[in-house]
Order: C-alpha cells, then structure tokens, then sequence
C-alpha cells in the first residue's frame, strides 16, 4: 500500500522491503536526531497488522507463540515468534491486547501467510482471526513524545517510543499533529543502534531466536507447548547456537554502506572464508556507519571484521 504520507514535502520513497513509505525527507540525519530527542514520529503505514478477537485468543495464542501471553495485561506491550517444528524463526508479532481484542504488527507482506497459519490452529477455540492492514496502519513515536495518542485504536509502550494502530482512512489527519516526519532510514539507524533484529533483515532459512538475541526479547524460557519449543531448550541448556549476532562500528572513510548479504571475513584474512554476512547497515547521526551481521559463532570478538572492503570492529551482542 502506498502510503499518503508520501505526498508530504521533501518525501522520497524507500524500496525493497520498505516500499510504500518514505525513506526520508530530505535530511536523514535531522530526522534521526529529532527522534533521538522525542520528537517528530515514523510512518510504518506499510507494515501488516493482524487482529484477533474472542474470549479464548489469549489462552490459544500461548500455545503457538514463543512468549507467555495467556495472562498479558490490557495495554502490555510483547513481542512473540511462530516457529517452524525445528525451531526456526517464521514470523516475529508485535503485541498488545486492549482487553477485547490482540493487536500484532509485522514484517510487510507477511501477514497473509501468518493468517493463514493462525486459521489452521484454530480448532474449537473460541476466537477470531483477520488481516486488518487494509482498515489500520502503524505509526511509531520515540520515547519522549508529548504528542497526543488520541484517535489511536490501540497503542504499544516500549522503552524506545510507542507503536500506534491508527485508522487507515485518518492516518495523515492524525499524524499532522505528531511533528515532523522521519523516514524508515532514520528509525532503522536507531534500531541497529539498540540492537533489535527485524525478521528478513537479520533472519534467515536457519535463523533459531538465540542467535538474533530474541531469547531476551521475545521467548518466554519457562513456557512450553509451542512449536520449535524443543529446539530452543535444547540449545540454551545443552549448547550454544552455531552463529551470533554482532554491532559493527564500520570504517567511516568508505563512501558507501555495506548492503544486506555482504559477506564477512576476518581482516586479517581478507581472501578467506566468508564468516557470516551483514544483515542491516545505516549511517548514524553520531556513530557514523554502523552495521548488524551475522557470524559463525567462534569468530574472535577481539577480531577486525571486513564487511566486503569495509573493516568494523566488533561488540559483542549475543556471548560466544
């Protein structure tokens, strides 16, 4: 869906998986400081957002998903996987329950297959389950904001902002008030500054949660009877997962960014065996060039990393 917020001065579109919406309005770096300040809000408009109602959702969407909801509070934020049987990430939600109805967002163009999962669960549990992206869109504000959430179908407070569910159909009559616009450029420098992986970006086929850092986020470790369940307990008491997460701080006298699917190598072995490979990159208002990969799990952290040409050190995200 093409958003309307793209008619707004200065708006140039993103493309890939962050089509239909801008990627920034002509500063990127202003933007990232306005929010890095409070200010200001992101159209996430593009993203799914999926719904599910009746008196049992709750209760039924603990057996399917990675994190104990069956007793989330009304205005709870969470976050929750679907595994695959052998314990590999399908889908990432992002959660709240306003106490009649759980509100998810996620990854664009996802949502129609985790409906389709989520019908096939059902069973003779007493709930509801509908692709809302056509009547709601996702707007983000950081932490910090005093604009007003009224208007707003459900909200998700996080240490890093809040995620609105807003009415499609007044999405740019709402956020007129929010401030200035950022684009997704800007919210994504600032989710690889915190580390938070973004399925399709940091996942892959063989993605399990331990490797991504989701175990801290996103997998409740004393809850079972989920798909995958078996995976993940089984990594996080007897082993360790074969590859980790990493922050790059990235050369900043390289004129270009390193893109998802770079592949890493030790620097002192540029000509060597790819070690893993960059999953998100951004230039940061205050950091510079900085980067999210994936890497085998021996790979020294004292170690210089190339991303492609581009040398980064190192900090440790998720332990060897």
């Amino acid at each position: 869906m093409k958003s309307p917020l793209l008619a707004l001065p200065g708006a140039v579109p993103a493309e890939g998986a962050d089509e239909g919406v801008a990627a920034h309005y002509g500063d990127i770096f202003r933007e990232q400081r306005s929010l890095s300040q409070g200010a200001g809000f992101v159209d996430l408009s593009h993203r799914g957002v999926v719904t599910v109602t009746g008196s049992d959702r709750l209760t039924w969407l603990h057996l399917l998903l990675t994190q104990h909801v069956s007793d989330l509070p009304p205005q709870q934020a969470a976050e929750a996987l679907v595994l695959s049987p052998n314990g590999h990430v399908e889908h990432a939600l992002y959660l709240v329950d306003d106490g009649t109805t759980t509100w998810a967002h996620v990854e664009p163009g996802t949502q129609g297959a985790l409906v389709a999962y989520l019908e096939s669960m059902k069973f003779f549990y007493r709930v509801e389950v509908a692709d809302a992206t056509a009547d709601y869109a996702v707007v983000h504000l950081p932490a910090g904001s005093t604009a007003s959430v009224e208007g707003a179908a459900a909200v998700r407070e996080l240490p890093y902002g809040r995620d609105l569910f807003v009415p499609r159909g007044e999405l740019a009559e709402l956020t007129a008030g929010y401030g200035p616009a950022a684009g997704v450029w800007a919210y994504e420098a600032l989710r690889i500054e915190d580390h938070r992986p973004r399925l399709g970006f940091e996942t892959d086929h063989r993605t399990i949660p331990h490797e991504v850092d989701w175990l801290r986020t996103a997998v409740h470790l004393q809850k079972g009877c989920y798909r995958g369940q078996e995976t993940v307990a089984r990594v996080h008491n007897l082993g360790r997962p074969p590859r980790r997460l990493v922050f790059l701080h990235l050369d900043g006298t390289e004129e270009t960014l390193p893109p998802h699917g770079t592949e890493v190598r030790l620097s002192t072995d540029p000509d060597g065996r790819a070690l893993g490979f960059v999953t998100s990159s951004a230039r940061h208002h205050e950091l510079g060039p900085i980067a999210l990969a994936i890497v085998k799990r021996n790979v020294p952290v004292d170690a210089v990393l190339l991303a492609g040409t581009v040398p980064g050190t190192q900090d440790v995200i998720v332990p060897q």
